[in-house]
């Protein structure tokens, strides 16, 4: 893995993190980036040593997936199964699935292939195989009908 793509990875999952902890808490996009930024991107948190993450790529998938929330839950939606809400899922994998598709939709310079595969390695930090196995399917739904 290269540096590079090891902080995008960092990023990521710090993203999903962020998200989550905005979704609990309310709390404002300037302040939460700044707590990142300044305490967990690459920081020790007792004795635990947090990779270095691509600042401003951590900061395009937290403020632009929170932008894009109603047309990604839009989409989300229109892939679960008859019967299930954005509201039902979990809400660790809600902000997986939301980060992931914000990439889909306006990172098109990161393949398909490569969202997905990060997005699952994330799932995989919090959840077992059934729950990646989901990531996978749903984003790669979402990917089909976006990048089509």
């Amino acid at each position: 893995m290269t540096a590079k793509s090891s902080s995008r990875s960092a990023a990521r999952l710090a993203a999903v993190q962020a998200l989550f902890q905005h979704d609990m808490e309310q709390t404002p996009l300037p302040r939460l980036l700044k707590e990142f930024h300044d305490h967990r991107l690459g920081a020790e948190i007792e004795d635990d040593q947090y990779q270095a993450a691509e600042v401003d790529f951590f900061d395009e998938i937290v403020v632009g997936t929170t932008e894009k929330r109603d047309e990604i839950d839009a989409l989300i939606t229109e892939k679960l199964a008859s019967g299930w809400s954005v509201g039902r899922l979990d809400k660790t994998m809600l902000q997986i699935l939301r980060a992931g598709s914000f990439e889909l939709l306006v990172r098109e310079d990161v393949s398909t292939a490569v969202v997905i595969d990060e997005y699952v390695d994330v799932a995989h930090a919090f959840f077992d195989q059934k729950e990646s196995g989901f990531v996978n399917g749903l984003l790669d739904a979402i990917a089909k009908k976006v990048r089509s």
